[in-house]
């Protein structure tokens, strides 16, 4: 049996889950977020507690079991609390800014980086070096960090780039005269 599939998912005060057929329906205080459940995969839902249960034992369904208990206890964490991930920009010059629904990354190329940021996702920059990105879906919010730390991932010679905060980058020593 899942370790993670058998525990019971704690529904917080004011999400409400609604589920019918294979579609669960979480709602909350900062938002609604639905997933369709893979065929083999039930969710009951008991008072403040929700069970995923599974119908059999096949490869399959075992596989499914922990990750749609994971993927719902996630939903139920972002419509309640939220997700956030923090970007630091580091190297001279290099800085960002929110204009409307675009962040404009000036980080070293001829021309300003353009990202459109989804509508479900908020981003914030403070210092214009320091990047927040914030919304319900954890997926979309580890995605949206992903794709703007892809644009300059550090470098390993002098760290410059787009980082997560608190990442630590491996320095290489350089090459040395003789």
């Amino acid at each position: 049996m899942s370790r993670i599939g058998k525990t019971p998912i704690s529904l917080p005060d004011k999400v409400k889950v609604a589920v019918t057929g294979n579609q669960v329906i979480i709602e909350g205080p900062k938002g609604k977020l639905n997933w369709e459940l893979p065929k083999g995969i039930t969710l009951s839902v008991e008072g403040t507690t929700a069970n995923v249960v599974r119908a059999n034992d096949d490869r399959e369904v075992r596989a499914l079991h922990g990750l749609s208990r994971a993927l719902i206890n996630n939903m139920v964490t972002g419509v309640s609390a939220g997700f956030r991930k923090d970007l630091e920009i580091q190297g001279v010059g290099f800085r960002a800014a929110v204009k409307g629904d675009k962040l404009d990354l000036s980080i070293g190329y001829s021309h300003p980086v353009l990202f459109p940021i989804p509508a479900e996702i908020k981003v914030a920059v403070t210092d214009n070096t320091k990047i927040s990105i914030e919304g319900i879906d954890k997926h979309l919010v580890g995605q949206v960090a992903a794709d703007i730390r892809a644009y300059y991932p550090p470098e390993p010679y002098k760290g410059k780039g787009i980082r997560y905060a608190n990442e630590q980058v491996r320095r290489k020593e350089g090459k040395t005269v003789q």
